[in-house]
């Protein structure tokens, strides 16, 4: 799986022109399903974002977790993030999973992040044609990938 985490101050996905699902502070999750990809890299994964200590404490340092804050999460699928770009000037996604595995893989990883964080977690409309806003806090963006960053 591969995660483009943007911390946010506000983050919304709008669908047709209407507003499906916000947040407030807290963290905005492009999520990108890999056709090899287990449960280990949902759980794995999840863990990880809810616990990454990437918002300031009071000494203005990153110490803090989307979790220690009780700050939100919004999950928006984003297959576009196994594009290989090697060849060619098009694109090709061949790595990322098949749209039934994705789909199931998503709900899993919202549900995981929902177990760590303690409620319920914010999500785009996978497949949809989304608007995705957000304001960006730092601006904080990291990209995380469950195969090559696990140890």
């Amino acid at each position: 799986m591969k995660a483009v985490i943007q911390r946010v101050e506000k983050a919304s996905v709008s669908i047709e022109n209407t507003l499906f699902s916000s947040i407030g502070p807290g963290l905005l999750v492009l999520l990108g399903v890999h056709k090899d990809d287990t449960e280990k890299d949902i759980e794995w994964l999840s863990k990880k974002i809810c616990t990454l200590r990437i918002f300031s404490d009071e000494s203005d340092k990153m110490n803090k977790s989307v979790l220690d804050l009780g700050y939100e999460i919004l999950v928006v699928s984003q297959f576009t993030l196994l594009a290989n770009c090697q060849n060619g000037r098009r694109p090709d996604f061949i790595e990322a999973a098949s749209p039934e595995i994705a789909n199931k893989f998503f709900n899993e990883f919202s549900k995981a992040c929902e177990r760590e964080i303690g409620k319920k977690v914010a999500l785009g409309s996978f497949g949809a044609k989304m608007k995705v806003e957000l304001i960006n806090s730092g601006p904080v963006t990291i990209i995380i990938d469950s195969k090559s960053d696990r140890s």
